[in-house]
């Protein structure tokens, strides 16, 4: 595929991950010339692994192992690199050398907040959401899959799935208001985005 033809990848619109041009070339369906037909193509893999995710019960959801195979259930059929880490910097999350530690402390963070009853079981899948999508392990996909581990968590503690907003955040003002939530939490107030998760 010509470069020239994917260079709307990169485009980083309503502040999603810029891809390299490495990463761009991992895109498997040759047929994609815009942004919409990708999104319908990874919301199918998205659809696909939800309904796997709850099809039964889930354990060993704080590992890097669940977390890449989730994330490669969700994209493995639109981009080769799914389920991998990123090995570029791009223009949001930590760098590439320090994603493992970074997943490792939250994974230990969150275990610490269930073991001890920290926060509710909504503040702790909120706060582990935040801090995914901070470390933005993988070239594309972060949000998507920081929120169905979110949704994951608090379904395993008793609570209910987050309705994230009742909207896919592709772009719109629901996507504007996650943002500016995920932003104000950048900052240390988890309470826009706790109260965006239930809207």
């Amino acid at each position: 595929m010509a470069e020239v033809a994917i260079a709307w990848l990169s485009d980083g619109r309503d502040d999603s991950t810029v891809l390299s041009p490495m990463e761009r070339r991992g895109l498997i369906p040759t047929h994609v010339t815009c942004r919409a037909e990708l999104d319908e193509l990874e919301q199918s893999g998205v659809a696909r692994a939800i309904t796997w995710a709850f099809e039964r019960r889930r354990t060993g959801l704080l590992k890097g192992s669940f977390t890449c195979g989730l994330h490669r259930r969700m994209f493995r059929e639109v981009w080769r690199w799914a389920g991998e880490y990123r090995i570029i910097r791009t223009n949001l999350g930590v760098q590439p050398w320090e994603i493992r530690q970074g997943l490792l402390n939250l994974f230990a963070d969150a275990a610490t907040w269930q073991k001890h009853n920290v926060y509710s079981a909504d503040e702790i899948a909120v706060r582990f959401h935040h801090r995914l999508v901070s470390i933005h392990p993988f070239p594309n996909g972060n949000g998507r899959l920081s929120r169905l581990m979110a949704d994951l968590l608090v379904v395993a503690r008793g609570g209910q799935r987050f309705s994230w907003g009742a909207d896919r955040l592709v772009r719109g003002e629901a996507r504007v208001r996650y943002i500016n939530a995920l932003r104000t939490a950048d900052a240390h107030d988890i309470t826009p985005l706790l109260t965006f998760a239930r809207s």
